[in-house]
């Protein structure tokens, strides 16, 4: 009798049971939202996580197992041992779950299975979740865990008849199945945040990877990749699907449904392609107005395919770029009535602060195909237009100054057989200020990198289609340090053999702290000469500050002048090794420098000759071992100021607490402060006092006692002559060839006699260990520019010896031509003194003319600030005339 009303409340009380809509009402207690009318209707455990959250999803799930475990335990208690009812009773509970609450009931079998039978239901946990994790697809994964279960019952036991009520239990789920739509069809956009990668895992299909996360270059390419990271920095970018290279694309073509309302649009995102050394631009397809199933599987295969063609398998080994695999970018195609690209730079003429705007009524493809010359715009965006931190969307109270449109496709112009709408005056100008303030702002976000930009505005939002370097515009040059360590017009001479004693000792000091991580570094681009001004390499100093750790807006100190920044600990620590090796040497620097002193640079110095008693060769084999000393002493000369600043800020010593007289350049104002204050007393002698200071050492030269002051004024040029206006430059004379500004300032100082100093220490007569330790890095300091400046001066006299011999055979025309030729240059002349190689077609005197006749041009030019490309290009800044416009080529210039 028992068994009887057990079989009853099985058949009446777990239908009840199961349809009880604990889900519904728990998820209306915690969000008050009802599920019944969200979504797809369904009142269940995927819905309360897509719709709730992960903690009101894991609430859903204990009371569903609490329903599932119930039922198991009223079969088992009236039918104690028998393996059929608690099957049966849960065939009813499914049923009555999705008679009365629209639900599934997988939850509820999962856990009342794992108390009917644990083994097996163990077992087919995880040979599921396996199985799922592996194929990523959801449909095949729930069909092998139906499958899954009754083969396993028979496995572990041999009753005939519970495999077959457990594939009755399963056959009903699968029946459910197909009847009620799934919650994980639903977009991810959709879903609570925190359960936002919960929800992903449990949608299965690796397929349909979407832009509204995060996603890695190296499987779907750099252009699906940006637009993902565009998207979740806030930037509008269309919602998209990927598919890689080998999945099912039938999981796409089910959530995608293209209609001539919603067109689609499919485009290429090959791995390799819109990366920093290669755009790939125009070598695979885009098809957009995508407005059927049949349509959309051809769009997707048409992209696959192009990965293959000729053209673009020649241009990956023309770049040397390995073969990867192919993926597809499906996403909602905008209506634009306006759309373009935007290069955060000009790709013309490489330097300046405009952005260049190409628009078009219409699509965007219009612009990019190059079958119509757009309307182009010239946006002026100065650093002080934008900080660190603004948003992509410009102010009402900023209005960016821009030229007026240059080009625009001529009235009747026709693109496949359409007539277009002339552009004339259709842009709205304050529609260009923003796509010019967005694009730069863009540029900003990618670390200063230059973006080409394609952008499409359908009337009320402005849309961002495509990001991308522009790789014609890398690497980036900056002024930044490289204004400081060698300013001014710079002569080609100068460049040939400081660039490489630089840039070497450079990436020398780089290695030792980055170790193996240096390996790849092309440390002789560190710097470059355009328009005779000196540029540091940005970009490979902020490849060495990205391998160094130090955080990436580091760059906008190269590149924008910002506040250096403080490195992570971590980055510090992993870099430490190197950096005690750094610290050794800097220790040890003044005992090093005292050795090479006594064993190289004194020894080497005085037994250099006067090279204007010397053949063209010996000058040039004297010149090689002063280039040997130099390669040596730059060494010193980079590590001395470094360790002196370095040890000034850390002991926070005061400059005035110092003595600056071992600096050679302060120590030969003092010696000439010293002269004059020595002879004040012989101007007052003068009747009248001339205004020109060579007259009026003339005027003082008459006077009976005047023979110390120019016999002192001798020996403070043999003692400070090898100094310069500007040290690092050998085409600068030193003072013992041209003294006139040294006697202007002897002269100024008699005129005005300087105060005596209060000691040789300033004020200071005790210092503490603190200012002796700065002191003795400043002293050698100086010691170390001596001997530099020294073997400057030396290499200079060589060069005008040189230059003598050439003149006198006509092999140069003026004095100061060998500075405007390259030391490399100068060491192919051979043995004799002639320049018989060059004499044939004298193509070496038009070289230098040339080059002499530029360097004018670059000494009235304001260099920028910074310039782009490895080759940067300047263009004439006078304004653009429509004969001009009308000779220019068209095209984008942005990639190779």
């Amino acid at each position: 009798m028992a068994q009887v009303w057990g079989a009853l409340l099985i058949f009446l009380v777990c239908p009840l049971w199961g349809g009880l809509p604990l889900t519904g009402w728990w998820v209306l207690l915690a969000t008050g939202k009802r599920l019944s009318q969200m979504g797809t209707g369904n009142v269940g455990v995927s819905a309360a996580f897509y719709h709730g959250g992960t903690v009101v999803g894991l609430g859903v799930v204990a009371l569903e197992a609490f329903k599932g475990i119930g039922a198991v335990l009223l079969a088992q208690h009236f039918f104690p041992g028998d393996p059929i009812w608690p099957v049966v009773a849960l065939m009813a509970l499914v049923m009555g779950r999705y008679w009365l609450s629209r639900g599934a009931g997988v939850t509820n079998v999962s856990w009342g299975f794992l108390v009917y039978d644990p083994l097996v239901a163990i077992l087919g946990w995880l040979l599921s979740l396996v199985a799922f994790t592996v194929l990523r697809e959801r449909k095949q994964g729930r069909m092998f865990a139906l499958v899954l279960l009754p083969v396993l019952t028979g496995l572990v036991h041999s009753n005939g008849m519970q495999v077959a009520a457990v594939a009755c239990l399963m056959g009903l789920i699968g029946w459910i199945y197909q009847k009620l739509p799934d919650d994980l069809e639903l977009p991810t956009q959709g879903t609570r945040t925190e359960s936002r990668r919960l929800f992903r895992f449990f949608r299965g299909e690796s397929a349909l990877q979407a832009l509204d996360q995060v996603l890695d270059p190296t499987k779907v390419g750099n252009k699906a990749a940006t637009l993902s990271q565009l998207k979740a920095w806030g930037y509008p970018v269309p919602m998209g699907y990927i598919l890689q290279a080998g999945d099912d694309p039938s999981a796409l073509l089910g959530l995608c449904q293209p209609s001539p309302q919603q067109p689609l649009v499919v485009r290429s995102s090959a791995v390799g392609e819109d990366g920093l050394g290669a755009s790939s631009a125009g070598q695979y397809v885009s098809v957009t107005d995508v407005v059927s199933q049949a349509g959309l599987e051809g769009a997707i295969a048409t992209c696959f395919q192009a990965y293959n063609r000729p053209s673009a398998v020649k241009y990956r080994q023309d770049l040397g770029l390995s073969e990867a695999s192919m993926n597809v970018l499906v996403q909602q195609q905008i209506q634009g009535v306006i759309s373009g690209v935007a290069f955060s730079r000009d790709p013309i003429a490489r330097c300046g602060h405009d952005v260049v705007i190409e628009a078009l009524p219409g699509p965007a493809s219009r612009v990019v195909s190059g079958q119509i010359t757009p309307q182009r715009y010239h946006v002026t965006i100065t650093p002080e237009d934008m900080q660190s931190g603004d948003d992509w969307q410009l102010s009402d109270a900023v209005d960016l100054p821009m030229d007026p449109n240059e080009e625009s496709s001529t009235e009747g112009e026709t693109c496949h057989g359409t007539s277009l709408p002339q552009v004339g005056q259709s842009i709205p100008p304050r529609l260009i200020q923003q796509i010019a303030y967005l694009t730069r702002h863009l540029e900003q976000r990618f670390g200063d990198i230059p973006q080409d930009v394609e952008w499409t505005y359908d009337g009320e939002h402005i849309w961002v289609l495509q990001s991308r370097p522009i790789t014609t515009l890398r690497p980036l040059w900056t002024r930044k340090i490289a204004a400081e360590v060698i300013p001014g017009v710079i002569h080609p001479l100068t460049w040939s053999i400081n660039q490489p004693l630089t840039c070497g000792v450079w990436g020398d000091l780089f290695t030792l702290v980055l170790g193996q991580r240096a390996a790849g570094l092309d440390f002789s681009q560190t710097a470059m000469l355009h328009r005779s001004h000196a540029y540091f390499n940005a970009t490979l100093l902020g490849d060495i500050f990205i391998r160094m750790g130090l955080p990436a807006e580091s760059l906008e100190f190269l590149t924008r002048g910002a506040k250096f920044s403080r490195p992570p600990l971590a980055a510090t620590l992993r870099n430490l090794p190197g950096l005690l090796k750094l610290a050794t040497r800097e220790w040890q620097l003044a005992k090093d420098f005292k050795r090479d002193y006594q064993t190289h640079f004194q020894p080497g110095l005085h037994s250099l000759k006067s090279p204007h008693t010397l053949s063209p060769e010996d000058i040039k084999q004297q010149i090689e071992s002063i280039l040997s000393l130099l390669k040596r002493a730059t060494l010193y000369n980079i590590l001395g100021p470094l360790g002196f600043a370095l040890c000034k800020a850390i002991l926070t010593v005061d400059s005035a607490q110092l003595n600056y007289r071992s600096n050679p350049e302060l120590a030969a104002v003092e010696a000439i402060k010293d002269i004059a204050r020595q002879h004040a007393g012989l101007l007052p002698q003068l009747e009248t006092v001339p205004d020109d200071s060579e007259e009026c050492l003339h005027a003082l030269a008459q006077l009976p006692d005047s023979a110390p002051l120019f016999e002192q004024l001798d020996n403070f040029l043999a003692s400070y002559g090898y100094l310069s206006e500007v040290a690092t430059d050998i085409s600068v004379p030193i003072w013992q060839e041209q003294p006139a500004p040294i006697r202007a300032l002897l002269v100024t100082f008699l005129k005005q006699p300087p105060a005596p100093t209060q000691g040789a220490k300033g004020t200071i007569t005790k210092p503490n260990w603190k200012q002796r330790q700065v002191q003795t890095r400043l002293d050698l300091k100086g010691n170390i520019a001596e001997v530099y400046n020294r073997l400057l001066a030396e290499l200079r006299a060589c060069f005008l010896a040189l230059e003598q011999h050439y003149l006198r055979d006509h092999s140069l025309q003026e004095p100061g031509d060998i500075f405007f030729l390259t030391w490399p240059e100068i060491q192919t002349w051979g043995t004799s003194s002639s320049l018989t190689v060059y004499d044939q077609d004298r193509s070496l005197l038009s070289s230098v003319a040339i080059r002499r006749q530029q360097r004018q041009i670059d000494g009235a030019w304001k260099p920028p600030y910074l310039v782009y490309g490895k080759d940067p290009i300047t263009l004439s800044t006078a304004p653009r005339t429509p004969i001009q416009t009308g000779r220019l080529l068209t095209g984008i210039g942005a990639s190779p």
